[in-house]
């Protein structure tokens, strides 16, 4: 069987404005998702509520996207980048991105990628937020974070908007209540930096965000349908 071909960077909408589709779903997955994970949030008062942005976070499984979803306010609306190689041969997680949009399909072989770097120019420039995992990839371990790409960098000084650093913590590994974190940084100011710059500034402030790792003990249920989930 022939795998799915690849989407363009702009098939989905991007805006600021959140989909009807979207808060409704947010509604009402937001408290089975803190049902079913102990989510200890703190900086929620950096979420700039008067602007757009650039979201940066480390990457450590599927509940990321999720959690950050169902922190942060619905507007403006979050898009997240992101490969599709495995999500768009998986039919009914497909279908479910498409309704509610808020995704950007990035080609790994495309270098560069003219159509994605268009389409994120186009949601900063109609108010929405763009979220990146600038590691590319999910990070090794808790707690550590890889080297930076450049992307997020490049779209946020193209834009003349700030970089917001969100560290996550416990979501390598999933079990029923367990403790997750979601640590919201302050707004990284960009006047004045470089793509270098910006880079080194934003990797420091995150690896500082992260804090230190303890794996809890006790039971923990339904530990590997809830780690592989997507």
């Amino acid at each position: 069987m022939h795998a799915p071909p690849q989407p363009s960077a702009d098939l989905l909408p991007v805006q600021r404005k959140a989909t009807s589709t979207f808060k409704l779903i947010r509604l009402l997955a937001s408290p089975l998702l803190f049902a079913l994970f102990n989510i200890k949030v703190e900086g929620r008062e950096h979420i700039p509520t008067d602007r757009n942005y650039v979201l940066i976070a480390n990457h450590l499984n599927w509940l990321d996207s999720f959690a950050i979803l169902a922190v942060f306010p619905a507007e403006p609306r979050i898009h997240f980048l992101g490969a599709t190689e495995m999500l768009v041969s998986r039919r009914v997680q497909w279908a479910l991105v498409k309704s509610v949009a808020g995704f950007i399909p990035v080609t790994r072989q495309a270098h560069p990628d003219t159509v994605l770097f268009a389409h994120v120019n186009r949601c900063l420039q109609r108010g929405g937020v763009v979220a990146i995992y600038p590691e590319g990839d999910y990070g090794p371990g808790e707690g550590t974070i890889m080297p930076f790409k450049k992307g997020f960098a490049h779209f946020a000084l193209e834009n003349h908007v700030s970089v917001l650093p969100v560290a996550l913590s416990g979501t390598k590994d999933l079990w029923l209540r367990k403790r997750v974190h979601l640590l919201i940084g302050k707004p990284i100011d960009t006047t004045g930096q470089t793509v270098e710059s910006l880079v080194s500034l934003a990797e420091h402030e995150l690896g500082a965000l992260l804090p230190a790792y303890r794996e809890p003990t006790g039971v923990r249920l339904f530990r590997h349908r809830l780690t592989h989930l997507f």
